[in-house]
């Protein structure tokens, strides 16, 4: 699984122009799920999301989480982030898992996040998305399970 992590002052999600989420201060997150992703991996990665800690505190160090300030969040799925580009000029998206699965790890984050009480928005998985960003620092992290 790999979560692309940007720190936001604000992002949206727009489908065939319409506004499906957006959000203020927060995390875009765009969500790529491997085959062989289970719920243990998803489990891992929505703790480490809601506990990384990538907001400023008091003296501007990176010392305070996303559970920590009640930051917003936008959930995006993107399987392209498991496209392999190493041979060819084509990317290859065999690493990615099928639409079934995927979905359900997807909508799974989803609810784990929201559990924890903060604004959650996403996108539609599988539609054709306009994402917008306004990166704030810039932070942008990657992580993996």
């Amino acid at each position: 699984m790999r979560f692309v992590i940007q720190r936001v002052t604000r992002a949206a999600v727009r489908i065939d122009g319409k506004l499906e989420a957006e959000i203020g201060p927060g995390l875009l997150v765009l969500i790529g799920i491997a085959a062989a992703d289970g719920t243990a991996q998803a489990d891992y990665m929505a703790d480490k999301l809601i506990h990384l800690r990538v907001f400023a505190d008091d003296a501007g160090r990176m010392n305070r989480s996303a559970l920590e300030v009640n930051a917003a969040l936008l959930l995006v799925s993107q399987f392209t982030l498991y496209g392999d580009c190493r041979k060819g000029r084509r990317p290859s998206f065999d690493g990615a898992a099928p639409p079934g699965p995927a979905r359900e790890l997807y909508e799974y984050i989803v609810t784990k996040v929201r559990e924890k009480g903060l604004v959650t928005g996403t996108g539609v998985f599988q539609a054709h998305m306009e994402v917008e960003l306004v990166n704030d620092g810039p932070v942008t992290l990657l992580l993996e399970s």
